[in-house]
């Protein structure tokens, strides 16, 4: 196909061939996620499943790809499976408006994916979703804090359990430790220092159906468009090859 010629020509067949059938899971289509599932949808990944319950706001269009003037008040799934569409009509796209929680990871994660792509923003969730892959066994890669961040060079890639001078990154290791999960969870994290100043609240879900009682209120972070895309191109990245390495 015209469209992933260049790839296949640096994978060669066999593990171009990988990525069309492989299937990727990214929760949270958001800022980071956004940017995962464009790098994933250029690859050739064939099938991606695509969960998110939030709509698309005015304040998302400084950092996240999905976000324009004529996407404003859009699910975010939607969008990005119209855009994916665009870029491959043979992906296979799965749009799941949901919440990522306890009650709804198996319909997230079932049928399992050979990978699944973390991009949650809110602690509990995250927490919750990363416990429940481990549980499940699925090869999982997680972004941890791109807020605040400016240094692209400080972004690293490793264990969680191993990562250091990131805020969030330490939290989910703490709740994930009492929840009996050790190492084997891949993370994008920075090792950049920052001051963490909020900037005022913001209504970060849009309340809807059974899941009503889930929109709330919380601080807000700045972010730069540059940082976060590039933590959500290097997740796209590390899964690509992760499900080429050995072929």
């Amino acid at each position: 196909m015209e469209r992933f010629s260049r790839t296949r020509c640096f994978l060669g067949n066999k593990k171009f061939s990988a990525l069309q059938k492989a299937t990727v899971a990214i929760v949270g289509v958001g800022a980071v996620g956004g940017y995962a599932a464009e790098g994933l949808a250029r690859a050739g990944v064939g099938h991606l499943r695509l969960v998110d319950f939030d709509t698309i706001q005015p304040s998302n269009i400084n950092r996240q790809i999905l976000a324009l003037e004529s996407s404003i008040g859009r699910p975010k799934v939607d969008v990005a499976r119209e855009r994916i569409a665009l870029i491959n009509p043979d992906c296979r796209v799965e749009a799941l408006r949901l919440f990522a929680a306890e009650e709804t990871l198996d319909e997230i994660l079932s049928p399992a994916p050979d990978i699944l792509i973390d991009a949650i923003d809110s602690l509990n969730p995250k927490v919750q979703l990363l416990a429940g892959a481990h549980r499940r066994k699925i090869t999982t890669f997680s972004s941890m804090g791109a807020a605040l961040r400016t240094d692209p060079l400080k972004i690293k890639v490793g264990d969680i359990m191993t990562s250091n001078h990131c805020p969030l990154a330490k939290h989910v290791r703490n709740r994930l430790r009492r929840q009996g999960v050790g190492g084997g969870i891949y993370c994008i994290y920075s090792t950049e220092r920052v001051n963490f100043t909020y900037q005022g609240p913001e209504k970060t879900t849009q309340p809807a159906s059974a899941y009503e009682d889930r929109g709330r209120t919380r601080n807000v972070l700045g972010s730069l468009p540059t940082i976060t895309g590039i933590f959500g191109l290097i997740l796209a990245n590390e899964v690509i090859l992760h499900l080429t390495k050995e072929i």
